[in-house]
């Protein structure tokens, strides 16, 4: 039975940096040459980056992504490539739509390369729309189901969703003769989302009893991280070879086809059979992380590629004393190096002593600037400037909002100055419920943690310190009330429910579409439940108008999460 020795090619590509990323695909297919290997595979629509979004309505974006194409096809020669980009047809009628491509319909693609010359396309048939895909908007699907003789190895190739539905092109093409099939994707991240892709992978080998090779792209590309893990398969169901999680890496593997099938399917010679014989490779399964060290890989390498992907070098924030700023330093040390962080300390009258020697600690604990700079002087002023406005003495929400509004003047102040990026500290319980001030603490161009539920703020934190084997958040900051500090003695748990309460309330809410009225059924008090939906739906103009942050959920709040933010629907009993 004829073998194949195949490079896996997981490299963090960036949306419309085409020469970048054609060095990027050349690099990786010098080490799979080197290597000996029959093919490399790259990700959905790596010469591009994904998703490109409404930069394919320019028509020099795809005459430059076609010349990308060309440049890598130029440079293969017995290993073959399969890459992902997006070809065109020719154009048939005009359009009317303003901004729409001049020329034909675009195909979302995997080119076949190999002896300089693009060998043929594969067109994904199945363009997925919903969550965080927009792709009928873009692309035409494809309909056709060729086969590829690869040194000697009948493959099928698909996208990323094509193996998802049923009847999938995967079963097609293994009954018309495939020995192989490779699948490219473009497959972001969320939790759990690896137990699922391997039990599809598995539902499709059991129905086929033919190999699988999955790639995936890795990297951040704004508020979508894409996690890599690619994978090869056996016709028996067994996990071969596996790449890192959240890491850049080509991977080498050798395994053996299955026997020769009836062709029923029309099929292209892209390279002859080798007859050079090689040693065989032990196969190299990476270790998949645990869930909460999944989670944190997923939040250090999306903050670091958005930052750096725009630019950027530094980074500022306000470390208030508080855990999820405290979270927040720790993922930026991490991200970009602790010489590149700049925590500011914004006390006002009402910043307790703990918040500050907290903060401090934590600060030398990561090794990363700390600097302190008080808003009272501007608090005071601002205060006595408006008196004669307000023509009260009264403390409410105003005065308070007034605060976190000066600390975001402060960030925006120190960023434009240094040419650093504020990053925001809020997490999504904050967010769902508008706990947080327009233009104060959401003031910022990336939110860390804006996907990561309060609870698992904690969780997360505690594990931090756990795999480092010393206190580095400082257990004052774990083990404290959570408190805006805005008032005297301010508490979370004066406006809000308890967070063991709330994120469950808004998890269903946010994640699963519940109403009022389908946690009441599920027993949850009624006027909390009516209050908590109520306060969901209000906060949308904030959240709107708040940065992205990466997502880590099945449904953050984004493109995954589209409301209207004028709407009167409460869903109350």
């Amino acid at each position: 039975m004829p073998s194949l020795r195949v490079a896996l090619c997981q490299i963090d590509i960036i949306v419309g940096d085409l020469d970048s990323n054609v060095d990027l695909i050349l690099a990786a297919v010098r080490q799979a040459e080197q290597a000996g290997c029959d093919l490399a595979v790259f990700g959905e629509l790596s010469i591009c980056g994904y998703p490109p979004e409404d930069l394919l309505f320019k028509p020099k974006f795809m005459e430059d992504n076609r010349a990308a194409l060309a440049r890598v096809a130029a440079a293969t020669g017995d290993c073959a490539v399969i890459v992902g980009y997006v070809d065109q047809e020719p154009h048939v009628q005009p359009s009317d739509l303003p901004g729409a491509p001049a020329a034909g319909p675009m195909l979302n693609s995997a080119a076949l390369c190999a002896n300089g010359e693009v060998k043929g396309r594969y067109v994904k048939q199945w363009l997925p729309n919903y969550n965080v895909f927009d792709e009928k908007r873009y692309f035409r699907p494809g309909t056709d189901n060729p086969l590829w003789s690869i040194a000697g190895v009948t493959v099928g190739v698909c996208i990323c969703e094509d193996m998802w539905v049923d009847p999938s092109p995967v079963n097609i093409m293994a009954g018309g003769g495939a020995q192989l099939i490779v699948n490219i994707n473009a497959s972001p991240y969320h939790q759990h989302k690896v137990e699922a892709r391997d039990a599809m992978i598995t539902r499709r080998i059991n129905e086929t009893a033919t190999p699988l090779i999955y790639v995936n792209l890795v990297g951040g590309q704004d508020e979508l991280v894409f996690d890599g893990a690619s994978v090869v398969v056996d016709a028996t169901g067994t996990t071969i070879a596996r790449s890192k999680q959240f890491a850049e890496q080509v991977q080498v593997a050798d395994f053996t086809v299955t026997d020769p099938k009836p062709i029923s399917l029309p099929v292209t010679t892209v390279t002859e059979r080798r007859s050079v014989s090689m040693e065989g490779l032990p196969p190299v399964l990476e270790p998949l992380l645990d869930p909460l060290e999944e989670i944190w890989e997923a939040l250090v390498l999306g903050a670091r590629d958005y930052v750096h992907n725009n630019g950027f070098t530094d980074i500022c924030f306000g470390l208030s004393g508080g855990i999820d700023s405290a979270l927040t330093a720790a993922i930026a040390a991490d991200a970009f190096g602790p010489d590149h962080v700049h925590a500011v300390m914004m006390p006002s009258r009402y910043s307790s002593d703990h918040s500050l020697t907290d903060s401090e600690k934590l600060c030398q604990n990561l090794g990363i600037d700390g600097r302190t700079i008080s808003i009272e002087p501007a608090h005071t002023a601002f205060l006595e400037m408006l008196t004669p406005e307000f023509e009260t003495d009264d403390w409410g929400l105003t005065e308070e909002n007034m605060q976190s509004r000066l600390r975001g003047v402060i960030l925006m102040a120190l960023a434009n100055k240094f040419g650093w990026l504020v990053l925001t500290t809020g997490n999504k319980s904050e967010m769902a419920v508008g706990y947080s001030t327009l233009y104060g603490d959401t003031a910022g161009a990336f939110a860390v943690i804006k996907d990561v539920w309060k609870l698992q703020v904690y969780e997360l934190a505690r594990d931090y310190n756990r795999r480092a084997g010393r206190e580095i958040i400082p257990e004052n900051i774990l083990s404290k009330a959570p408190s805006a500090e805005l008032r005297p003695d301010q508490r979370d748990d004066q406006s809000l429910p308890p967070y063991e309460i709330l994120d469950p309330m808004l998890t269903r809410i946010v994640e699963h579409n519940k109403t009022a009225a389908d946690l009441i059924a599920e027993g949850y008090d009624p006027e909390t439940s009516k209050r908590i939906a109520r306060l969901v739906d209000v906060a949308e103009f904030k959240r709107q108008q708040t940065p992205l942050g990466t997502r880590i959920t099945r449904r953050a709040f984004g493109k995954d999460r589209r409301m209207p933010i004028t709407n009167l629907y409460r869903g109350n009993p």
